[in-house]
């Protein structure tokens, strides 16, 4: 019987549960590894262990989240996935994948290089030149590198800090974007794009798209995301979009991601990409369990190794 182990933070998270069930259904042996309890030895061989898992017995590990923890713990955390990814356990999405997707700046560039169309970005390490930057986009998102569920998200039009709702905020956008450069020693900018009130999240498995839908924000809001307010509505992408977001998942090396699209009078770009994504939207609006597609692939990848 092969051995999966599923990691995740909150056990009563819809995605894991989802997985949890899937997986038993395919006839897998799951595990629960708590990465906040990984303990390494090293002496002729390396041995890591969570708990009373010892993970170097499963033949494969789903990430749902890394869990908090302080940046070493983090360091480490990833460190242990990368080592018992070169020892040949299956885990996805790989450490360099979700690494890639968390990381903001990065995951820009390497969508530039593809030539995946994304929204002009700047990213500077004075506030000065950060506040040039933002005068001459005059509609401007700054956002946290590490970031996620749109916290931290600030639009900044003609100089004044708009609320997700679209009123104006009391505090001075230079004080916000001095305090960010002090606090993290850079500003992430991206050009606004203009939209009708929604995005796209596509969800990809394995290089293909298996579901996608809007999420819509409520009337006046700009700012989309599930988790501050947006309602996901089915969506059938194009031929073009499902190309793009299938690149993109395959840009950061994620075997499965929620890719988020906008849409311009210039075209669709590529805002972000999630290698840790949540499947509850889609499941909700189309009836799509991604769950399935993911225990599906991961049978198959593991079935071509012998196992």
């Amino acid at each position: 019987m092969k051995k999966l182990g599923i990691v995740v933070t909150d056990p009563h998270d819809w995605t894991a549960q989802a997985l949890m069930q899937e997986a038993e259904s395919k006839g897998f042996e799951t595990y629960y590894p708590d990465l906040e309890q990984i303990e390494t030895s090293i002496d002729s061989s390396v041995s890591h262990k969570a708990g009373d898992i010892c993970l170097s017995e499963l033949d494969a590990i789903i990430i749902r989240d890394m869990g908090p923890g302080k940046n070493d713990a983090h360091v480490f955390r990833f460190d242990v996935l990368r080592q018992l990814e070169q020892s040949g356990i299956l885990i996805v999405n790989p450490p360099t994948a979700i690494q890639n997707a968390a990381n903001k700046f990065y995951a820009s560039c390497l969508m530039a290089d593809a030539g995946i169309p994304t929204p002009r970005t700047f990213v500077s390490q004075e506030a000065e030149k950060a506040l040039d930057i933002i005068d001459k986009l005059d509609d401007a998102v700054i956002k946290p590198v590490f970031g996620y569920k749109g916290i931290g998200i600030n639009r900044i039009k003609n100089g004044i800090i708009l609320a997700p709702d679209g009123t104006e905020e009391k505090t001075n956008a230079k004080d916000l974007v001095k305090e960010i450069i002090d606090e993290k020693g850079m500003l992430y900018i991206q050009e606004f794009i203009e939209n009708s009130g929604q995005d796209i999240r596509a969800f990809v498995v394995d290089g293909k798209v298996t579901g996608a839908i809007y999420r819509k924000a409520p009337q006046g809001w700009w700012l989309n995301n599930l988790s501050q307010g947006g309602t996901p509505i089915a969506c059938k992408l194009t031929a073009e979009q499902e190309r793009m977001c299938i690149a993109a998942a395959e840009t950061i090396g994620a075997m499965y991601a929620g890719v988020d699209l906008i849409e311009s009078d210039n075209g669709y770009f590529v805002l972000e990409i999630n290698a840790t994504p949540s499947g509850a939207g889609i499941y909700k609006s189309l009836n799509i369990n991604v769950a399935e597609h993911i225990i599906t692939a991961i049978d198959s990848r593991l079935e071509k190794t012998g196992l």
